[in-house]
């Protein structure tokens, strides 16, 4: 029997043992569980760049090398040899069907397409010109309160019912999404279309004609949505998971997944590439955008370019290349302004020196927007379609989750740095505001001047009047003592008179 990997850690003069675990392939892992209970510390890593939150047999990447597998299969040899429904069954199940299961699985998704009537109901208290993922989020979060019967989490049956309606309606609720902003009905699923095929169907037909799809545009999507499908444990997935570990149903974690996916910095970003497009504007004005994308000190960047996890060229963008060119030439948009500033881009970026140095390739955000602009596709659906493919990542994820024995509800730490025990100030003992005080004591020495002048005013108003009249230096007004009588009495008088007179 091998030998157990062990790390060993030493903290304040005390030395504590940690096991160490090999995948079967990528770097080992530490297991730092028990650190915090050994020696009262946490570790520290914002975007858990270091930190492995699960073990996953679903999907492998390693971005030095380019490579992307979706359970030990090369994602272009997916994408090239197999539909997107095929892949949905890899992913779920560990294998891909056989023709029998096929037939099974892609029948089982046709019968789920469809949603409930209310739902169109609820798309009527969204303005019109709502974003289609505020919308999409909601619809979708929204489906717990119309399939009772798959919410039971710990129900394999239920569970997978659950992942074939998510799968399967996702599609449908994205073209409600389009048709709704856009003032057009909605079209219901054809049972008789595939899964990309229904799609494009129910987003770009009307009830007026007849719809032929362009099967040069199905065969495009088939691929985008396989290569969307899944990106291992990124922010989306993450956040499923996370919502997923409390016990939520699944579509409410599936609806969260969705608003992590809408951040411009995760699935929107072949959105920013077509509006960096629109921004340079003209072939013309590519190289002064290049020369800015060069400047360290300038805020631009050239968007679909490098990637994150892939510090070579994205494996997803080698298969997207070709199909773009297959697109622009099916639907006759080679000299569209917009398409032609891109090729041109991807020309320099493939050439320059400053860009291969780095390893800044056009990656699958790039071509994936060029090719949903070439479509007709508006820009802010780009985000919902991620959303469609992505769907089948995120109930493999959540189902094996679920499924997972060692499993908990997720619970991050933190280092504080807010403020240390403080009390509560005193009533009336708050600190002082100087402004007032200020007042107060000005107030205070006037007084004396300001009773004296008042009894001055009264004296002269009444020099008839024998009044003795004193003055309190600290008073706040003059007391008369005493009047004579004669005085009173023509005071008195006089008043009547004034009150008869009003």
């Amino acid at each position: 029997m091998a030998k157990e990997k062990t790390a060993t850690l030493t903290i304040d003069k005390k030395t504590i043992t940690m096991p160490i675990y090999d995948g079967t392939e990528g770097p080992s892992v530490i297991d730092i569980s028990a650190l915090y209970k050994d020696t009262g510390y946490f570790t520290y890593d914002p975007g858990f760049m270091s930190t492995a939150s699960c073990d996953s047999k679903i999907t492998y990447i390693d971005g030095d090398e380019g490579i992307l597998r979706y359970r030990g299969y090369d994602i272009d040899t997916l994408a090239n040899n197999n539909d997107f429904l095929d892949v949905c069954y890899l992913l779920l199940n560990g294998d891909l069907p056989n023709a029998t299961e096929k037939k099974i699985f892609d029948r089982e998704i046709t019968l789920h397409t469809m949603v409930h009537e209310q739902i169109s109901f609820m798309f009527r208290g969204f303005p019109r010109r709502s974003h289609p993922m505020a919308l999409m989020v909601g619809s979708v979060a929204s489906l717990s309160a119309f399939y009772h019967d798959s919410l039971d989490i710990h129900n394999p049956e239920e569970r997978k019912l659950a992942a074939f309606r998510m799968i399967a309606k996702m599609p449908t609720i994205a073209a409600m999404c389009y048709k709704y902003s856009i003032g057009q009905p909605f079209m219901f699923p054809d049972n008789d279309l595939g899964f990309c095929e229904n799609f494009l169907y129910m987003l770009f037909a009307t009830p007026c004609e007849k719809y032929k799809v362009n099967p040069v545009l199905v065969d495009a999507m088939e691929k985008i949505f396989i290569l969307h499908a899944d990106h291992e444990q990124n922010a989306s997935t993450s956040t499923v998971r996370l919502a997923g570990s409390s016990g939520a149903n699944p579509f409410a974690c599936i609806g969260a997944g969705i608003a992590s996916l809408w951040g411009p910095a995760h699935g929107g970003a072949n959105e920013a590439v077509i509006n960096m497009l629109e921004e340079i504007g003209d072939v013309k004005r590519i190289p002064e955008f290049i020369k800015r994308a060069k400047d360290k000190n300038d805020p631009f960047r050239l968007m679909g370019f490098g990637h994150r996890v892939y510090k070579n060229y994205d494996p997803r963008a080698t298969v997207l290349r070709k199909t773009c060119k297959d697109v622009l030439n099916a639907v006759g948009k080679k000299d569209e302004p917009l398409l032609a500033i891109a090729m041109e881009l991807e020309r320099i970026a493939l050439s320059d020196e400053y860009f291969i140095e780095r390893k800044l390739y056009p990656n699958v955000d790039f071509y994936s927007g060029i090719i949903y602009r070439a479509m007709g596709i508006p820009s802010n659906l780009f985000t919902v379609l991620f959303a469609i493919a992505r769907t089948a990542g995120w109930v493999a994820q959540w189902k094996e989750m679920i499924e997972d024995p060692k499993q908990k509800i997720g619970r991050p730490r933190q280092l504080y740095i807010g403020a240390t025990a403080r009390s509560l100030p005193k009533k009336g003992k708050g600190k002082p505001n100087a402004k007032a005080a200020k007042g107060k004591a000005a107030a205070k020495k006037a007084a004396p001047a300001k009773a004296k002048s008042a009894a001055k005013a009264i004296v002269k108003a009444t020099p008839k009047a024998k009044a003795k009249i004193v003055a309190k230096p600290a008073a706040k007004s003059v007391k008369l003592v005493s009047v004579s009588k004669k005085s009173a009495a023509k005071s008195t008088s006089s008043s009547a008179r004034k009150t008869a007179k009003r």
